[in-house]
């Protein structure tokens, strides 16, 4: 696994962690760190996507 999509999928969990945390202390603030797990998950997605693709090209 590339680096990148590891620590993008690192801050995925703990931003999903984090906005549980926030929804159940009845905080809004939840919002934001769903936002953020969203984004840094298609970022996983796009490092690990992009690394298959140059694998196969390169052999």
């Amino acid at each position: 696994m590339p680096r990148l999509a590891l620590y993008a999928l690192i801050v995925c969990v703990l931003s999903v962690a984090a906005a549980v945390v926030s929804f159940t202390r009845g905080s809004f603030l939840g919002i934001v760190w769903v936002l953020l797990a969203g984004l840094s998950s298609n970022m996983c997605w796009y490092y690990l996507k992009r690394a298959r693709q140059q694998k196969s090209v390169t052999g």
